[in-house]
């Protein structure tokens, strides 16, 4: 399903039939299968099927691109406070303040303050997400620092920083990977809710979160407007959910016996 949805957005310039920006008033609000629109139009004419495919991109982005940054900054934060213990306290209680906060409240509150757009947006979810990465790799690393093969690296001489990245940082990245797995799909859902409110990206550029706010004022008259992609959101969230508890499954010896 993912593979899918990948090329659906990846080939967007193919597989969309109008121009997503293109508006048409007089065929506003039209249903689906009608008038030459395969999904429906929105409230300005614009084709619905072709914003999704445009949408897919801006939307998939934001949600990718946040992620990767947090786990790069909250791996190299949690390894350096689980193995250099002198930094560990003011490490982790900043982020501890930082997980003091709901995240959707913390996302909402950095968004606003840097005011609404694509960038902000993903500076946002960078912060939410570098706690828990952090604090994640923090036990992995010093649980990983009383293993055999690190005190024999220890007794040759070798450096801690050569230590901390060569013998410890392999063995802390499996739950890390399972993790991101499940990070990318409460990334979407949160992203796509920081453009519902108007935070986010911003019109006329298509994302799947704006389309589903501006058609919430037409769910009576037409509510195939929100309900086409709120239900992509929800089937791309499910599928990245499901990837991410199958790999927690296979990665954990417990689940193959």
């Amino acid at each position: 399903m993912l593979v899918a949805v990948a090329a659906f957005v990846i080939l967007a310039p193919v597989v969309a039939t109008q121009d997503p920006l293109a508006t048409d008033p007089a065929k506003r609000l039209t249903p689906p299968l009608t008038g030459g629109y395969l999904l429906g139009s929105d409230e300005l004419g614009r084709d619905i099927y072709s914003r999704l495919a445009y949408g897919g991109r801006t939307s998939l982005i934001v949600a990718v691109i946040p992620v990767i940054v947090a786990t790069v900054i909250g791996v190299a934060l949690g390894l350096a406070a689980g193995y250099f213990r002198r930094i560990d306290p003011l490490i982790m209680r900043v982020m501890d303040v930082l997980l003091a906060f709901p995240s959707v409240l913390l996302a909402i509150g950095i968004n606003a303050s840097l005011g609404p757009g694509t960038t902000n947006l993903m500076i946002a979810l960078v912060v939410v997400a570098v706690p828990s990465v952090a604090r994640l790799v923090r036990s992995s690393t010093i649980q990983a620092s009383q293993f055999e093969y690190v005190l024999a690296a220890r007794a040759v001489g070798a450096h801690d920083i050569r230590i901390a990245i060569v013998h410890i940082l392999p063995n802390a990245l499996a739950p890390v990977i399972v993790y991101v797995s499940l990070a990318f799909g409460h990334t979407l859902i949160l992203a796509s809710g920081l453009s519902f409110l108007g935070l986010g990206v911003q019109p006329p550029t298509p994302d799947w979160g704006a389309m589903l706010a501006t058609g919430r004022q037409y769910m009576s008259i037409a509510p195939h407007v929100a309900t086409v992609p709120g239900l992509l959101i929800f089937v791309v969230a499910l599928a990245i959910n499901t990837l991410g508890d199958g790999i927690r499954d296979a990665s954990d010896p417990r689940m193959q016996r």
